[in-house]
């Protein structure tokens, strides 16, 4: 039963009770219905002290937000260290975010180990994505970075001296802690 839609187990739930009222023995019911002489009887039980609300389909599983092992504030913690840090800035033997990498920084900061393969599940609830490059880096094509140092770079040079700007150097993970971190100040 449990393999049927809520609302076909609603109706062979209704089903039980009016053969229950029709007189059937629980026996008869199961054997007749496809169900336990058990589950015949908790229908009819559940009928008798609820009525039509006691045949009605429930929310399955456990309640939302129970079995958590982090609490809400240690969760936000996490978070924030994973948004606004990489793995080695937290002493962690890893260079980017990875399910291991984000278990080790629980149980380092939270001191609960959970199961790695938890991790996608936290990951998720917090928003947080696999990403896979968007294409594969020009480094791959010693042609197209000679081309860039010899034709585009000089471009760019002349541009900031212009502008009295600086060049620099970095990935984008090194621009973007440098400047999307929020400045905290004593």
């Amino acid at each position: 039963m449990r393999k049927l839609p809520a609302a076909a187990q609603e109706e062979r739930r209704r089903q039980v009770v009016v053969l229950r009222e029709s007189g059937l023995t629980y026996e008869a019911i199961a054997a007749q219905v496809g169900l336990t002489r058990t589950g015949v009887f908790d229908i009819c039980r559940r009928s008798a002290e609820q009525g039509l609300v006691g045949l009605a389909s429930g929310p399955r599983g456990p309640a939302p937000g129970t079995g958590r092992f982090l609490e809400a504030d240690q969760e936000a913690q996490v978070r924030a260290l994973i948004r606004w840090h990489t793995p080695d800035e937290l002493g962690l033997p890893f260079a980017l975010w990875s399910r291991a990498a984000v278990r080790e920084l629980i149980e380092q900061h939270c001191g609960v180990r959970l199961a790695v393969r938890t991790m996608s599940t936290h990951l998720a609830r917090w928003d947080f994505a696999a990403q896979k490059p968007l294409r594969p880096a020009d480094e791959q094509s010693p042609k197209a970075v000679l081309r860039w140092l010899r034709q585009d770079y000089p471009v760019i040079m002349v541009q900031a001296r212009r502008h009295k700007g600086t060049i620099v150097w970095g990935t984008r993970l090194d621009l973007l802690r440098r400047w999307a971190r929020p400045q905290l100040r004593p």
